[in-house]
């Protein structure tokens, strides 16, 4: 294969899976374990392949709609207090 891009375009959906229980376990299917390149590489590989066939909710890493918690809550003015205006 000539590129990332042709790789890509390779991965079937079982080569997915394969990938993505390598990449969680650290080895590979033989039990071989994977170097730290061929992690991340795997990993780039999961995300590039994700981005044109899965829903991006189901991706990896996805965590959904985040708001901060401190928006749930008002916080109180403690430097200019309403009573001690005169």
């Amino acid at each position: 294969m000539s590129s990332f891009v042709e790789m890509i375009e390779n991965i079937t959906p079982d080569i997915y899976e394969s990938l993505k229980l390598a990449v969680e376990i650290g080895k590979w299917s033989d039990g071989r374990k994977l170097t730290q390149e061929q992690r991340e590489l795997s990993l780039q590989a999961l995300i590039a392949w994700e981005v044109r066939n899965v829903p991006e909710d189901q991706r990896i890493g996805y965590m959904g709609p985040q708001e901060c918690a401190s928006k749930s809550a008002p916080v109180p003015n403690i430097l200019f207090k309403s009573d001690a205006i005169h």
